[in-house]
């Protein structure tokens, strides 16, 4: 268990636009950041930071809280280990209390397979710079292609030697259990006897983008034995591998910096074009690129440069994972690398300058590039010209900015010879194409689901609860406008007619501030909140307010559990959500809460009192129905609360008019 102190420094230490900013390309919106969602695709920003709240929103998703919430939400993390993340990116020294047994058992599976994973990962590098083995034959293959050992340490990269059950018999014998060993992949487990996955190779950990190891990469070092150049870990709870890119821990703050992703295809690639400075690069790892990878740079940059060897197949390809890219409205463009080159020994053969200069000149956008690429082929044969035009035309109707249609179809024009009439009606027909095949998937889907045997369900009417929506905006006026000081209409009863007529009442007007008038109100009801996470809250800012202190939300954090967190969020981001739209930029005015303070204040609480009278006048004629019960002293306090009821929807009615 983490020592109560040590948290406390955590949440001081912790900055939640740092620790975001390492997910997300964040942008200044005002006093706050905004960027993509990390958690659904979209195409306008959604996602919004707060530096001086400490909290962040997630508008499209409705997900909100504190630095650790996300990495919760994110990562998929406990809170505990959310919490080592924190303290190891900041460099604080963890103090714990022992685990009792019970403790112990709580550990999750997910966090036993990252247990493991970094184990590994740690056991393959003291291998590679360590070990006789390792020092002659994996630091060999790494001096020998070029690799200095700081750009070996910054990937993490190790060595697998090339016996049966190395890994497998330390990791037990360490404590590590075999379920764990077998779960991750780095063990398998054949008849009963247990061999290492990877035997003889270098190792390439693949990391999240939080720097978590997910699984390995493994390149063979012994070119006689008959088993594949590259092998991965197995797909598990931790690692799907359409879901990752290599280098992606590693690049992450220069893709951000340079607004633009590189991707390249090996794990060598990468390396080499870092070694190079080319920080900002990325690799798929050999497999087709898939719409959860391109989601993942999405959310650092718009801006995608692919690189291409001379190798025709490999290009065409990659050209179908472009489409996709497209379909995302992200901008793409293309490198084709001289013939035999890839980015791996390319990088070698040239210095950084003569790298990035080549980069800088031969980049080109990818509908031209695809233009060009098949213009030739297609050379004054009709028929290859025709399924040319229709393929561009394909790949231009992915992209969803109408605008950049009509740019694309004149360069096309011009390049291939093609009136433009002619290309935007093949364009319409594309279009009307895709837009049937979703209409035909849609309805296959509908019937398919219409042949499932159905469940009748109970129609449920969805039931509002009033008083935790009037309690949600007590909190909302004391987070934002507690000590702010309003004036306050007030009555003072000075008759109350026999003939149950309206009361005699005299009004005058105080000043107090928004929690003073918040508190004497539902004090003098007896009022509390039904919502525990609204009466957590309460209690917290409450007593802070009265002696005139300014909630300072980033310090209070350590106090939140993640619903609180979360409720918190939402709250204190609500009137953000305008400024995602720039709405000032168009002139429109947002007014402000200031500006109506005095209204909600009084509205709020008299509602609240009126809920909460009616209520009772309910309770109290359930005691009515009993047996033994004396009726006059019961409709007496029923009197009495139809009175209260009464003074105050007058001062609500005063309140509207």
């Amino acid at each position: 268990m983490i020592k109560r102190e040590t948290i406390d420094k955590i949440f001081e230490t912790a900055r939640v636009e740092e620790v975001i900013g390492d997910f997300v390309n964040l942008k200044r919106a005002g006093s706050n950041l905004k960027g993509y969602s990390p958690f659904n695709e979209e195409k306008s920003p959604s996602f919004m930071v707060s530096p001086v709240k400490q909290i962040w929103k997630d508008f499209s998703s409705g997900k909100g809280g504190n630095v650790v919430s996300f990495l919760m939400e994110h990562e998929h993390m406990t809170y505990p280990e959310a919490l080592r993340w924190l303290a190891k990116k900041y460099n604080i020294e963890i103090e714990e209390t022992e685990e009792n047994a019970e403790e112990k058992q709580r550990r999750t599976e997910r966090e036993s397979l990252f247990i493991v994973l970094e184990y590994a990962k740690e056991w393959y590098k003291k291998q590679l710079f360590e070990s006789e083995e390792g020092k002659s034959i994996g630091l060999g293959y790494f001096k020998e292609r070029g690799f200095r050992q700081e750009t070996l340490k910054t990937f993490e990269t190790g060595f697998a030697p090339d016996k049966k059950d190395a890994f497998t018999k330390e990791a037990l014998a360490k404590g590590y259990k075999l379920d764990y060993l077998i779960k991750t992949g780095m063990t398998i487990d054949r008849n009963g006897q247990q061999i290492d996955r990877f035997r003889g190779r270098v190792m390439f950990p693949i990391h999240s983008l939080s720097g978590r190891v997910l699984g390995f990469g493994g390149r063979i070092l012994n070119s006689q034995i008959k088993t594949a150049k590259y092998i991965n870990s197995p797909e598990s709870e931790v690692y799907h591998k359409s879901k990752v890119l290599y280098g992606i821990f590693q690049a992450k703050q220069e893709i951000v910096k340079n607004d633009q992703c590189i991707l390249v295809e090996g794990y060598t690639d990468v390396m080499a074009f870092h070694q190079s400075g080319i920080k900002n690069t990325v690799a798929s790892s050999g497999t087709a690129l898939t719409s959860d990878q391109i989601h993942l740079i999405k959310r650092l940059t718009k801006n995608i440069l692919v690189i291409f060897d001379g190798d025709p197949a490999g290009i065409r390809a990659a050209l179908r994972g472009i489409d996709m890219i497209l379909e995302q409205g992200m901008n793409v463009k293309v490198l084709l690398l001289p013939d035999g080159e890839d980015p791996d020994s390319f990088s070698k053969k040239v210095s950084s300058d003569e790298l990035l200069l080549y980069i800088e000149e031969n980049a080109r956008d990818f509908i031209k590039f695809k233009a060009g690429l098949f213009k030739e082929e297609a050379s004054e044969d009709p028929i290859k010209k025709a399924e040319l035009i229709k393929n561009i035309i394909e790949s231009i109707a992915k992209i969803p900015n109408p605008i950049q249609h009509e740019i694309y179809i004149k360069e096309v024009s011009a390049l291939l010879g093609i009136s433009e009439a002619v290309l935007f009606k093949e364009l319409a027909i594309v279009q009307r194409n895709q837009q049937r095949q979703i209409e035909r998937d849609y309805q296959r889907k509908k019937q398919t689901e219409s042949l499932k045997p159905v469940e009748k369900a109970e129609k449920k009417t969805e039931i509002i609860d009033k008083r935790s929506v009037l309690e949600r905006g007590i909190i909302k006026l004391l987070l934002l406008h507690g000590t702010k000081e309003v004036e306050i209409e007030d009555w003072e009863i000075k008759e109350i007619p026999e003939d149950n007529s309206e009361p005699l009442i005299e009004k005058f007007n105080k000043k107090t501030t928004v929690a003073q008038e918040i508190y004497l109100q539902l004090q003098e009801d007896e009022l509390e909140f039904s919502n525990p996470v609204f009466a957590r809250i309460y209690d917290l800012i409450m007593p802070k307010l009265l002696s005139g202190e300014e909630i300072d939300i980033s310090k209070l954090q350590v106090n939140f559990d993640e619903e609180t967190a979360k409720v918190i969020s939402d709250i204190m981001m609500e009137g953000e959500k305008y400024k995602l739209d720039d709405w000032e930029k168009y002139e429109i005015e947002v007014k402000s809460e200031d500006q109506t303070l005095f209204w909600s204040v009084s509205d709020l609480v008299l509602n609240l009192r009126r809920l909460l009278i009616q209520d009772l006048i309910n309770q109290t004629k359930e005691e009515l129905k009993k047996e033994d019960i004396n009726a006059r002293e019961i409709l007496e306090e029923i009197k009495d609360y139809l009175f209260l009821f009464k003074v105050v929807s007058m001062r609500l009615r005063r309140l509207s008019a």
